[in-house]
């Protein structure tokens, strides 16, 4: 319950102790892998390794401003109009 307050999830009564549980075998699975030697296993992003990128990432010039906002339905003080959420 701490961590969905922490998370700010919003459980009804019923949702409470299934969702303890699987949070429960979520951190029991982390501490398992706290348990294991992993001293010569270099940290990763990806378990295998990423092929097929179609272009080197280099920075390049931005998209100019009047062309990213030529088809955006709403435009406010020269940015995207975003709707405000809904109370």
């Amino acid at each position: 319950m701490h961590v969905a307050q922490l998370a700010r999830l919003a459980l009804s009564e019923d949702e409470i102790e299934p969702m303890a549980r699987e949070l429960s075998a979520v951190l029991d699975h982390v501490a398992k892998i706290g348990e294991l030697n992993l001293e010569d296993v270099a940290p990763t992003s990806h378990v295998v390794d990423i092929t097929g990128a179609l272009r080197p990432d280099e920075p390049r010039e931005c998209l100019p401003r009047e062309v990213a906002l030529a088809q955006a339905p709403a435009v406010a003080e020269d940015g995207f109009l975003v709707p405000s959420p809904q109370a």
